[in-house]
């Protein structure tokens, strides 16, 4: 299964790969596995963002940077590269479509490299609720936060057998105040989001490898933020807020003042952002740019897969040509997993260990 896993990643490739394949395949009855060069694995994660079925934004996996971190070989040397990795993708607010990849014997508890911690009071949560856990263990290892709704989360980084807690410095975490230019949405309040999304809790999967701690980034739709982060009642729940500052009739749903709560907020966001001069992007103009995508892949004889539920944006869907689409939902490699849901769990890329030998 192996090589076989590898001649179809190698036949995506330009040129001919007949030696490569020849060298893996000794390589594999040698050892069991087989390496990557950077650039193997640069086309690879690039194939991979390509093929990833929930993502809108694909038009640009051209444009990927891979950072090639496989050397790392303490604690201190992930936390570097994942610094590394957020001062390069952030960029001034330039943002920058960027991956890690990092050796299999270090993985990451957070979800995401930049989380807001979660607070539980007599009064309710302060903070991101999705954070309750993350938080509690940051605290068991001696975080202490300044209990504010938008403090950072320290990186919680596992070899397997232990844990170890790193604080984010400031400059590498840029962060955006998000203020109406019309309105007071939240009677007063700060509120705020990181410009970076970088997941940290999926696995690579190029040729038959599996590569399990690759956080990686794009930019920010505002939807994700405006339409979800702030706005879903498990979140940060400002949608009441945002209805009230703006004083509609939140005594009915029939008012829709939800509504009109989140469009405002979503403005918000996205002037906000422009403001800051923080890359970003509406959902409308990204479905456009999804659509180009599309033609792209018809143009080069393949099929666009896709998750609709997810490709569709979480306000005025219909609005846009992907609501009005069929995808296919077939999972094409390489491609991008949940955590341990790499196909290939069994074979992993090698260690740094098995590296060395």
């Amino acid at each position: 299964m192996e090589i076989q896993a590898a001649r179809h990643f190698f036949s995506q490739l330009k040129g001919d790969q007949t030696d490569r394949l020849d060298e893996i395949a000794k390589e594999i009855d040698r050892t069991g596995t087989y390496t990557l060069t950077t650039d193997e694995l640069t086309e690879g994660a690039k194939l991979a963002w390509r093929n990833s079925n929930r993502c809108i934004g694909r038009l640009f996996w051209q444009t990927l940077t891979v950072r090639d971190a496989r050397g790392a070989e303490t604690f201190d040397d992930v936390f570097e590269a994942l610094i590394d990795h957020l001062r390069y993708a952030t960029n001034g607010g330039k943002i920058r479509s960027t991956m890690t990849v990092l050796p299999n014997d270090f993985r990451l508890l957070n979800t995401q490299l930049i989380r807001y911690a979660a607070y539980e009071t007599e009064d309710g949560i302060i903070g991101d609720p999705l954070s309750l856990t993350m938080t509690r263990q940051a605290e068991r290892l001696g975080w202490s936060g300044a209990r504010t709704a938008f403090d950072v989360l320290p990186l919680l980084i596992t070899d397997g057998r232990e844990v170890q807690l790193y604080e984010l410095p400031d400059d590498a975490v840029l962060e955006v105040e998000i203020r109406h230019e019309a309105y007071d949405l939240f009677d007063g309040r700060t509120v705020k989001w990181h410009a970076v999304p970088a997941i940290a809790d999926m696995e690579l999967e190029i040729g038959g490898l599996c590569f399990t701690s690759v956080p990686f980034n794009g930019w920010y739709m505002e939807t994700e933020i405006g339409a979800r982060n702030l706005a879903d009642t498990d979140r940060y729940d400002l949608l009441p807020l945002v209805g009230t500052s703006l004083g509609l009739d939140t005594s009915k749903e029939r008012t829709l003042w939800r509504d009109r709560a989140l469009v405002e907020l979503n403005v918000a966001v996205l002037q906000s952002f422009e403001r800051a001069g923080v890359t970003i992007v509406d959902h409308h103009t990204a479905a456009k740019q999804f659509k180009r995508f599309e033609k792209n892949e018809q143009d080069a004889g393949r099929e666009v897969t896709g998750q609709w539920g997810w490709l569709i944006p979480p306000m005025s869907p219909a609005a846009t040509h992907v609501f009005h689409r069929h995808y296919n939902d077939e999972i094409v490699t390489p491609n991008l997993f949940a955590r341990s849901g790499c196909p290939f769990s069994a074979f992993q890329a090698k260690s740094k260990e098995e590296s060395k030998g």
